[in-house]
């Protein structure tokens, strides 16, 4: 069996972004040379996300207005987190849109739906942050 492990990094211009990773992960998967086998991707920060969704506008736009209504950034004073950071609701973002994904490789395509694409959730951003992609499989 072998192992491949990749770290992602991205520089993240605004507080929350959804950033498509799936080419990115698509390239890891073919440096890796893994035709059969597991993908785990996941968000190095407490305050991100990666997960499986369509890659549509309207849903995005969906996913940020749905977020922001269970757990709005502002008042800053509505979480105990709050103290030295500002950051209490994407702590709770992060929670709910997932920490990581794990797909199928076979015949050395990532085993997905029509409409299935990895993204990259940031929640505090406005700088560089990473993702770790690790394959294993033969």
């Amino acid at each position: 069996m072998k192992s491949y492990r990749k770290e992602l990094w991205f520089d993240i211009k605004q507080r929350r972004e959804f950033i498509n990773i799936t080419p990115k992960v698509e390239e890891c998967l073919r440096e890796s040379g893994i035709r059969e086998g597991l993908c785990l991707v996941n968000a190095m920060h407490i305050t991100a996300s990666v997960f499986i969704n369509d890659d549509e506008p309207g849903l995005h736009a969906d996913f940020e207005e749905w977020l922001e209504g269970l757990a709005p950034e502002k008042p800053y004073s509505r979480y105990r987190h709050n103290g030295y950071e500002d950051n209490g609701d994407a702590h709770l973002k992060r929670t709910i849109m997932g920490r990581e994904v794990v797909c199928a490789v076979t015949a050395g395509k990532l085993d997905f739906g029509p409409w299935e694409r990895i993204f990259y959730g940031e929640f505090d951003g406005k700088r560089r942050k990473r993702v770790l992609v690790k394959i294993i499989g033969e």
